[in-house]
């Protein structure tokens, strides 16, 4: 596997702290958020896996990348626009930033897959859970419409908790425009993948996390709208233990493949590999 970032540290700066390996993590022992095994670090292997259940610990979006991609040249780093004047927002973000070395919620770029150029979204649980700003929407309509002008797929590895409250209307709108930017990709014939991983949620998942072609989704994911207490005390009824997972979602139609990571990089390059083969090649 190529350590892009370390390799090439002149196409990526914004590398996450060391000890951001396995997020909310520390000591030599983790304990599994899904099935609840308590693991020797060492022993999740490379890709950070349970190796009792298969559940993928949370990865930041720099190792993701690093993870899951022959090479990554970033897109959009210097997008800026104005913070909200929202009590103690500021120092969140400042928090958020040095905590994930991005400087929003999302990481956008131009990646190689198995020698197949695509265009790559990466959100980053680790920044204030994801959440969708106007700047991370901005950066997402930006790489989308890059994409369409230069012929390229898209692949997103969603994560977040949904809309940012402290933007109001401002996240709210980004539904919207990312979704307008999707359908201009669309309508040049290009394809869409989307790869959900744990946690995809709120209005994230209600608008371009599900827009995808082709969605995918890593083993037992948390995928909703509102939380499962909050659908609870709503409707009076108990849920089933594994809804809102990948694969009562996947049973429902939701999801068209759950892939386990260390498959995943593969299973990426072969759908692109597919998707962009000239059509004189094509085979009904």
């Amino acid at each position: 596997m190529t350590q892009l970032f370390e390799n090439n540290p002149d196409k990526f700066k914004h590398t996450a702290p060391a000890d951001a390996r396995i997020r909310g993590q520390k000591g030599d022992w983790v304990t599994c958020a899904f099935c609840g095994a308590q693991q020797y670090k060492e022993e999740l292997g490379e890709f950070l896996v349970c190796g009792v259940c298969g559940y993928g610990f949370r990865l930041g979006a720099a190792q993701r990348a690093n993870m899951m991609t022959d090479s990554f040249t970033e897109w959009h780093a210097d997008i800026e626009m104005t913070t909200p004047d929202f009590p103690g927002y500021a120092e969140k973000l400042t928090r958020a930033q040095a905590a994930t070395g991005l400087k929003e919620a999302v990481l956008t770029g131009e990646a190689v897959i198995e020698h197949q150029r695509t265009a790559l979204a990466i959100m980053d649980a680790g920044f204030m859970m994801g959440s969708l700003g106007a700047k991370t929407g901005a950066k997402l309509v930006a790489l989308f419409d890059d994409a369409t002008a230069n012929g390229l797929p898209v692949i997103l590895f969603s994560a977040s908790g949904g809309a940012r409250m402290q933007e109001g209307i401002r996240s709210l709108m980004q539904l919207a425009n990312v979704s307008a930017a999707i359908a201009r990709h669309r309508e040049a014939g290009l394809v869409y993948i989307v790869v959900l991983t744990d946690p995809t949620m709120g209005g994230v998942t209600a608008s371009f996390a599900m827009q995808g072609d082709i969605i995918l989704s890593e083993p037992h994911a948390l995928v909703g709208f509102a939380g499962r207490r909050v659908i609870e005390q709503t409707i009076h009824e108990t849920l089933p233990k594994d809804f809102q997972r990948a694969e009562h979602m996947q049973a429902s139609g939701f999801i068209d493949a759950i892939v386990a990571r260390p498959e995943l990089q593969h299973y990426l390059g072969q759908l692109l590999r597919v998707h962009q083969a000239p059509k004189e090649d094509a085979h009904v």
